[in-house]
């Protein structure tokens, strides 16, 4: 009669124990009550530039000879590690400085932080028109990358070659969570003009799909910590090496006494 009892009280165990684990590795599990939020809520990705970015920026037009004094010259170099100089030549690219200046030909320097691609786009074909007959000005941030750390299948750095990188996005291009990543509370570090930031998504949850920071900008850094299995796990672990490492002195121990005892008696 017990068993009888037992069997299914065990099963009813079971089956809320993976149900509690599908809930914790399931994403936008509340998405049908916020899909007309999400349609209603448009979101600015674009990128601020920043102190430290390099910028690629090359003045087009139907005028060659006239375009040429607003862009920098081609250059060779060497790539770390060769000895011999490369043959295609690229261009230079502009570094914004700790003011948030670039020294541009012609125009002198510029203050460029905190502007858009899309908003220092127009001041220099602004600018540029007064010498030039219809510029077209193209820019690009070069050194946009984002780093994914912690319970990720492929933990590093990511480069990104265009300005429109989602969480979900970064996380895709590091190989998804890892089974024991916490994916309801993923913390995202962002550098704001030498001011850290910091915001906590929630993956199980739609509501991500409409925070502000949804999208990234240059040199985010993504964070996944470990769950409770994980962490319990490692516990574990190093409790396990302890022990294990006891055992083995105290056998080594007994094992010199038994050889000293051996000897004193052979005598």
């Amino acid at each position: 009669m017990k068993i009888r009892i037992l069997i299914p009280a065990l099963s009813l165990l079971l089956l809320m124990s993976c149900k509690t684990t599908t809930n914790n590795i399931t994403y936008f599990q509340d998405l049908d009550n916020q899909a007309s939020i999400i349609t209603e809520q448009p979101i600015n990705y674009a990128p601020r530039i920043a102190p430290d970015d390099q910028l690629s920026i090359i003045v087009s037009g139907t005028e060659p000879n006239a375009v040429a004094a607003f862009n920098m010259p081609l250059t060779s170099y060497l790539a770390p590690g060769e000895t011999n100089v490369t043959s295609t030549p690229v261009l230079h690219t502009y570094l914004v400085n700790s003011r948030g200046e670039i020294d541009f030909p012609v125009l002198g320097k510029l203050q460029v932080a905190n502007m858009t691609r899309s908003e220092l786009t127009d001041m220099l074909t602004e600018k540029i028109s007064a010498y030039v007959k219809s510029p077209i000005v193209t820019i690009q941030i070069r050194n946009f990358k984002v780093s994914v750390l912690g319970e990720v299948n492929k933990p590093g750095t990511v480069n990104v070659p265009n300005e429109r990188l989602s969480v979900l996005d970064a996380l895709g291009m590091a190989g998804d969570l890892t089974i024991y990543g916490n994916r309801a509370n993923v913390l995202l570090i962002r550098d704001n003009n030498g001011r850290k930031e910091y915001h906590r998504f929630d993956l199980t949850s739609a509501e991500i799909l409409t925070s502000p920071y949804y999208y990234l900008q240059q040199n985010d850094v993504l964070y996944i910590e470990p769950n409770k299995a994980r962490k319990g796990n490692a516990k574990y672990s190093q409790s396990g090496q302890f022990n294990v490492s006891l055992a083995s002195t105290i056998i080594s121990a007994l094992s010199v006494l038994a050889s000293l005892g051996i000897a004193l008696l052979v005598k």
